[in-house]
């Protein structure tokens, strides 16, 4: 599989209405993952999206969960550049080059999911993620 970078929306406890409706409109195969298929983070997440992917026979990939809680929601950062993929050395670059000047809020490491993951700004103040796909994930 080659890396795919696509944008990743964040929302405020409606991540299921929203993907369903871009389903509606681009058409496509939408996963969702729940907060409590993971074990539930917090009172009232369990049935919230931890991880949303909408894939389109026009070759479109968007993304999306609800935030976390404890998590502001605001205009600004509501989204992020994703970077995602197997190709592990490929994507630790990316991640070497994104985060460097910039910050990091999740360090890249492997996650409860399996996947090894990272959330960084870069020193332009764009949200990214970076997910390396583990093999059987």
């Amino acid at each position: 599989m080659a890396s795919l970078l696509n944008p990743y929306l964040s929302f405020d406890g409606d991540a299921r209405q929203a993907m369903e409706f871009y389903k509606e409109v681009f058409g496509g195969e939408l996963r969702l993952d729940t907060y409590g298929a993971f074990g539930e983070p917090g009172a009232g997440y369990a049935d919230k999206i931890m991880h949303g992917t909408l894939t389109t026979t026009a070759g479109f990939t968007l993304m999306g969960a609800d935030l976390p809680p404890g998590t502001e929601h605001a205009p600004g950062n509501n989204f992020a550049v994703s970077v995602s993929g197997e190709d592990e050395s490929a994507l630790r670059g990316y991640w070497d080059e994104l985060s460097g000047g910039g910050s990091v809020s999740v360090p890249l490491e492997t996650q409860m999911w399996g996947d090894v993951f990272g959330m960084c700004t870069d020193r332009f103040g764009i949200p990214w993620m970076v997910n390396i796909n583990q093999p059987g994930g």
